[in-house]
């Protein structure tokens, strides 16, 4: 048994995206011997915690506690966890529990699993003692979550830094990797200049690519030059005079967009033959009918990628970590966190907020 109690900022309705949650104690995953404790110092905010909250996305079981760029300290650790130990600063992403057993899974591609990803919030765990709980997310004091899926953190790397990278960073790392960014895809493009892209733009430079970066105005040149992008397009209005001077010049584009009203067939003429545009950003709503056309004679591809599995957020921690891949957080305490919703609610964050738990120790 735990002397801690599992305390977090809950959302018990949809008008909780307002700025409406509110503090209470809850019950974690009855504990198995494959888990971690941590004690949450960091937690990045993320929009999905908003489509979550909102319903955006579907329905959600309430009370839910978002959060799922998770930092603290480890503070318990199951007899069958060999790569964490009590005292080790770790976190955990978007998914914290899979079947473990299907080919994707043995494959390290566990976001993509038969059964589906158990997020780390609004999830239910799927075996052992916990089958049948509730997952809960960061904005909280503690988290318990299958050791599979707790990430330690690189010694040199913040660990308010590494926080949003464990979804933000990883979601946009995933199809640069995949798709080969720096390596076969020389010229990388990031649509959505926010806390995707510019995560995406930070990577694609770490990983070796030449950076465009493609935004509705110019409002965010200065910034996106500052995160690595060498070339800046601005499509204003979406028409094909906005793409023409760029026509075939990238050999990726990962989107980071959540507007429905994407100009898509304009991103498409900016890829090479065989070149992929990747959606990473969810819309709320179906996007609106194209023709096929750009695609069949350009020989170009529309996919989707999900968030990274534990391998290839280990994999993006070291390399952030040997190259000094810093984004741009706003810290914000955790009691401040309804404020917070908020204001990510109206796009002020710049580029990513953070709650700090000062309480354990996190650091403003």
């Amino acid at each position: 048994m735990s002397d801690y109690k599992f305390q977090g900022w809950g959302a018990f309705d949809k008008d909780s995206v307002k700025g409406n949650l509110k503090f209470f104690d809850y019950e974690p995953k009855k504990w198995d011997e494959t888990d971690v404790d941590i004690k949450i110092l960091y937690c990045g905010v993320c929009a999905s915690d908003l489509h979550t909250m909102s319903e955006g996305w579907g329905k959600v079981n309430f009370p839910q506690v978002v959060g799922h760029e998770i930092v603290g300290e480890v503070v318990r650790v199951g007899k069958e966890v060999k790569h964490v130990k009590v005292g080790d600063i770790a976190g955990v992403g978007a998914q914290c529990d899979s079947c473990y057993k299907c080919e994707p899974c043995k494959a390290n591609r566990e976001p993509y699993c038969d059964g589906g990803q158990t997020g780390t919030y609004n999830g239910v765990f799927r075996a052992g003692n916990g089958k049948g709980d509730k997952s809960y997310g960061g904005y909280a004091n503690y988290n318990r979550s299958p050791g599979h899926f707790v990430i330690k953190i690189p010694d040199g790397l913040d660990p308010a830094l590494a926080a949003p990278m464990l979804c933000g960073g990883a979601t946009v790392y995933s199809p640069l990797v995949q798709y080969g960014a720096g390596k076969t895809a020389k010229d990388v493009g990031i649509v959505g200049i926010g806390g995707l892209g510019h995560f995406g733009l930070l990577f694609a430079k770490a990983l070796g690519a030449n950076v465009t970066a493609i935004s509705h105005s110019e409002s965010k040149k200065p910034d996106a030059e500052k995160m690595g992008a060498t070339r800046f397009i601005a499509t204003h209005a979406g028409g094909d005079e906005d793409f023409a001077p760029y026509k075939r010049s990238l050999d990726l584009i990962v989107c980071t967009t959540n507007d429905v009203k994407m100009p898509i067939l304009g991103y498409l003429s900016l890829l090479r033959p065989g070149g992929h545009l990747v959606l990473v950003g969810a819309p709320e709503e179906p996007l609106p009918s194209f023709s096929v056309f750009p695609l069949i004679m350009s020989n170009v591809h529309i996919t989707g990628s999900a968030i990274a599995s534990p391998k290839l957020i280990n994999e993006m921690l070291a390399l952030a970590a040997k190259q000094d891949v810093t984004p741009w957080i706003i810290k914000r305490p955790l009691a401040e966190v309804n404020e917070t919703v908020v204001d990510m609610s109206n796009s002020k964050a710049r580029y990513r907020f953070v709650l700090v738990n000062t309480d354990n120790g996190g650091k403003l």
